[in-house]
């Protein structure tokens, strides 16, 4: 807890200098027993070389106290600053226990987690007693988030939380699975949020659409304000007592999908990467003879530049005249590269088929060209 808008406030009072200090636990508790022994004042506060000095809290080995001149000031007001800090003391105390309490029942809930993993299931209903424990009986809105932060650099279970409920202002489950992964639960309030911001727009969203909005400005706050770069997912609604274990299972593979085939993208969408999943389950050996059936020329037809003009022309559903502007570049400079690039390979992206067959090849070959 922050003590020192206290101690500020506690200056006004006394209109002089109020010092916060650390004495050793052992000393403070021989200065309190001589107080006793020798004037029976309250050991909340003790009388140091003409100093009032107010027991504050323990932290650790310490006692961290607050120094005031002991001229002009009452019994009275001695009382009512031993009272406010004593205030102050229970309130910590009880964040504490209440955080204490969260973060057992989310442990309970990573502990499950863990068991159905090593038994090797795919679907597993929770148990009541987990779902009762964090009242998971209604609709939520899961998130997975992946940190990539260092091992030297700690996050604290309750500084996310916080953080989380008041980007969202709605209360949210927080439950640590792995290392540095974290399993993200909001009520569907979030959605009517977002929807209402649209409504006010005159625009209607999809639920993928919706979705997608919360998860890129979740993400963008985490990485701005939390700890730096990390990988987000977000899943449909569900019921958690359901569906929760399979569903986390999904966000898992829809991040490995994102962090695979889409280099440099951090917000995964598991509904956008449907032909990634499919192609994810092809043999190795068959990914590679495929790149060779289709693009005979694949060093020289694949360089740098065509790679952007294709994801880009892919991208804007294969709108020429929009992709051109996406590119900054003249409609004929597009026409030029994409004739360029079906006489190396003999394969037109302006025809249906031979764009799907590319579009499956540029997949496989940033996969099979970083291994």
């Amino acid at each position: 807890m922050d003590w020192e808008p206290l101690r500020q406030q506690l200056e006004q009072i006394f209109k002089g200098s109020v010092r916060l200090s650390k004495w050793t636990w052992e000393y403070w508790l021989n200065r309190v027993d001589s107080e006793d022994k020798d004037k029976g004042t309250p050991t909340k506060s003790i009388v140091e070389e003409d100093q009032l000095v107010f027991f504050v809290h323990k932290d650790a080995q310490d006692a961290l106290v607050l120094l005031v001149s002991a001229q002009g000031v009452t019994l009275a007001e001695r009382q009512l600053v031993e009272l406010m800090l004593e205030t102050r003391r229970l309130q910590e105390k009880k964040n504490t226990s209440s955080t204490s309490e969260e973060e057992r029942k989310a442990a309970m809930v990573k502990d499950w987690f863990k068991q159905q993993q090593e038994l090797g299931l795919v679907h597993a209903e929770m148990p009541d007693t987990l779902v009762s424990q964090l009242s998971l009986y209604s609709t939520k809105i899961p998130l997975l988030l992946y940190g990539d932060y260092s091992q030297s650099q700690r996050v604290s279970y309750q500084e996310l939380k916080k953080l989380l409920e008041s980007f969202f202002d709605t209360e949210m489950i927080l439950i640590p699975l792995m290392d540095k992964e974290w399993l993200i639960l909001g009520s569907e309030k979030m959605l009517s949020i977002d929807a209402a911001d649209e409504r006010d727009n005159g625009d209607e969203e999809s639920l993928e659409d919706t979705l997608a909005a919360i998860g890129f400005g979740l993400h963008a706050m985490l990485e701005n304000e939390w700890i730096g770069e990390c990988h987000l997912a977000i899943h449909y609604p569900i019921l958690p007592a359901k569906s929760l274990y399979a569903s986390v299972l999904q966000l898992r593979e829809t991040i490995m999908l994102g962090r695979t085939y889409h280099v440099g993208s951090n917000m995964h969408l598991p509904w956008s990467l449907q032909l990634e999943k499919l192609i994810h389950q092809i043999p190795e050996a068959d990914k590679t003879s495929f790149l060779e059936r289709v693009l005979k020329r694949l060093d020289v037809a694949l360089d740098s530049e065509t790679m952007t003009t294709l994801e880009h022309f892919f991208r804007i559903d294969c709108n020429v005249s929009e992709t051109a502007k996406k590119l900054y570049i003249h409609r004929n400079t597009l026409l030029y590269r994409l004739d360029k690039f079906k006489q190396e390979t003999g394969l037109d992206v302006r025809t249906f088929n031979d764009a799907v067959l590319v579009k499956i090849a540029l997949l496989l070959y940033k996969v099979t060209k970083r291994k």
